[in-house]
Parts: structure tokens; sequence; C-alpha cells
């Protein structure tokens, strides 16, 4: 999956020692939301109408060689909408938006507990 282009860039300011706010426990977050719209690597948010960001559940995101895992739980009532984005974010508010996917996940209800669980792989081209 591609990133944006301030996930791209958050990636190279690391890559020299810049200061950035890390996609750690403390402040990594998946979004969701119920925008359609398809992805653009100018995209700084999720744009649905309605969308909600969740933190991590605890000990993640976990990584392994070159592949990220983040997990969030998202309760009964939370995000209860049609789930047709989603992206990671380090903030819970503003902050960067490393990636978009546009896929439609279904619409969870207020009967309902939804883990979301995200793998990003770091790859050469």
């Amino acid at each position: 999956m591609p990133l944006t282009n301030v996930g791209r860039d958050h990636h190279a300011q690391t890559l020299i020692g810049e200061a950035v706010t890390a996609f750690n426990n403390a402040n990594a977050h998946i979004g969701v939301g119920n925008g359609v719209t398809a992805f653009a690597k100018t995209d700084t948010d999720l744009v649905g109408a309605s969308k909600l960001r969740k933190a991590m559940e605890a000990t993640y995101p976990q990584r392994t060689g070159n592949v990220i895992d983040l997990r969030a739980l998202f309760g009964t009532s939370e995000a209860n909408f049609a789930w047709e984005e989603w992206g990671a974010f380090n903030a819970a508010a503003a902050g960067v938006m490393a990636n978009r996917k546009v896929e439609t996940l279904g619409t969870k209800t207020a009967a309902q507990s939804w883990q979301f669980d995200v793998t990003l792989t770091v790859n050469n081209p």
C-alpha cells in the first residue's frame, strides 16, 4: 500500500534523525471512516463525514523484521457506521497519516466490538 506524501516525508525525517512523533504505543492510532473517495498521495486525513481514531492496544505496535503490526479495539459505543476507509496515524488528532486504504469492511453497530489489525510491510521497490 502506498504511503501518503506526509507519511513518506516522516520516514525521510527519521532517517536523518530529525525530531518526529513516533508511531509507538503512546502515539499510534488506527483511524476508520466512511469516506469512499479514492486514495491520493496528498491525503492528510480520512475523508468521510464519520470517522474515528483509536489508540493501540497494549504491546502494539509490534515489529518483526520489516513487518509492523498495529491493533486497536473499537468498543460498542465507537465508530458505529459503515467502515469504508482506514489509515495509520501518529496522533489522536492531526499528526501524520502514514497511509490510507479505501475498502469496504462492513457496517459496525452498537451491538458489536471490532478488533482492527493492520499489518504494514516496509519493502524495497
